[in-house]
């Protein structure tokens, strides 16, 4: 038994997600409905060990990575960023009506006519734009708002980086030291909770496929391979991205296909943000860039609900037979990008992005009832795109801000002399 759980802890993470996915998806189609009841609490803590990381991950990353880096360096990748996922979103939505308007989904389907929806409320921009300022640091907290939290450690980092100019430094190098130490703590914390991923990616994996099934996969199958195939060639195109700037793909997706992989299975991209900050510093990419753009892109950046919204517009309109014209495209390019902005990055949110968007372009809510069956299988495919895109965008902009990748892992001991030598 020891000698297991040591071959255990030995081996590759990914190889472990692997299987865990493989062996997931067999229990669950063989397993029956005793999975969902047995397996479900396991998904479950893995989510909540993911989520109990995400507040010190982010308030700590991006404090010290401000107070690594030149004062004028956070808003020229602030600038980055913002630009950055702004157009891979709306290049996203554009990926999707091609490939969608190319295979025609839901030709031929027909809407039930009792069918019923009530669409949930979207937040709106104005509200998001308000969010980023908390109203109660605690509470921002308390709610996982990854906006307040980005605001409150941008503020604090910046203050703290003006105390340790001043004529007085010593209190506030003393203060650095501790946030260091926590930041260092909390990279620890996370090792740990790396070995549990596995486990639990099994057991969502198990639990998902249960409850779903193969007759739902079956019955809007052509819905699910065209998101699919939008989804690799949108994939595809970040390759070319990550070519232009120098990025080496097999260094990349070396450390890549963890958070992935357990994006897939989850279905979170904010839950899935402490291994995808792990690969960012694993491959050698500073903390004053992973550590502001991937909580960001983890609320805003959301590649694979943009392809999942324009795919299922399309499939709507194909549905009650009234094809999309190109004004009605443009429209959805631009509402799609904005709505998507915000959104949290949970389970369920592509649904409230969907008929959001629907009610904007005047497409019938009803059809979402039909898109509601398959919302984990879907979901699972464009959150593993939100979380790529992230960490695509993060890379792209660390190289052009000077970074090297690292051809080795960088490993924790190692993290804050590979970040120091670059800042």
């Amino acid at each position: 038994m020891t000698a297991l759980l040591k071959g255990y802890m030995r081996s590759s993470l990914i190889l472990r997600v692997t299987i865990a996915l493989l062996l997931g998806v067999v229990v669950g189609l063989f397993g029956g409905d005793a999975v969902a009841t047995w397996l479900g609490p396991v998904g479950d803590l893995l989510l909540r060990l993911l989520t109990f990381l995400i507040v010190p991950i982010v308030l700590f990353t991006l404090m010290v990575g401000i107070n690594q880096s030149r004062e004028g360096s956070v808003g020229r990748v602030g600038g980055k960023v913002f630009a950055y996922y702004l157009v891979s979103t709306a290049l996203a939505i554009v990926v999707g009506l091609s490939v969608a308007s190319l295979f025609s989904p839901g030709s031929g389907m027909t809407l039930d006519e009792n069918a019923s929806f009530t669409a949930p409320e979207n937040p709106g921009l104005v509200d998001v734009v308000l969010n980023i300022v908390p109203s109660n640091i605690i509470g921002a907290f308390a709610e996982q708002n990854l906006l307040g939290i980005i605001f409150t450690a941008l503020v604090f980092g910046f203050a703290l980086l003006k105390l340790r100019q001043s004529a007085q430094p010593a209190a506030a190098e003393r203060l650095h030291e501790v946030i260091e130490g926590l930041n260092s703590v909390t990279l620890k914390v996370m090792a740990g909770v790396l070995h549990v991923v596995p486990i639990g990616v099994f057991a969502i994996v198990a639990e998902t496929v249960s409850q779903q099934g193969l007759d739902t996969l079956l019955s809007l199958g052509d819905m699910v391979m065209v998101l699919y195939i939008a989804l690799a060639l949108q994939l595809v195109i970040y390759c070319v991205i990550m070519r232009l700037f120098g990025v080496k793909l097999g260094t990349f997706f070396r450390e890549a296909r963890t958070p992935m992989a357990t994006a897939f299975a989850t279905q979170s991209s904010s839950g899935t943000l402490p291994l995808t900050i792990n690969a960012a510093r694993r491959l050698g990419i500073s903390r004053s860039v992973y550590g502001f753009s991937l909580p960001l892109g983890a609320t805003l950046n959301m590649d694979g609900a943009a392809i999942r919204i324009a795919i299922s517009a399309v499939f709507a309109a194909n549905v009650i037979g009234v094809p999309l014209d190109f004004a009605s495209m443009v429209q959805i390019v631009l509402i799609g990008t904005l709505v998507s902005v915000g959104t949290a990055g949970v389970p369920g949110a592509g649904i409230i992005m969907i008929a959001t968007v629907f009610a904007q372009v005047g497409l019938p809510i009803e059809t979402v009832v039909l898109l509601t069956a398959i919302d984990a299988l879907v979901g699972m495919g464009a959150t593993a795109l939100n979380v790529t895109g992230d960490l695509v965008g993060t890379t792209v902009i660390a190289r052009s801000e000077g970074d090297q990748l690292s051809e080795t892992p960088i490993e924790a001991d190692e993290t804050s002399a590979e970040v120091s030598g670059k800042a």
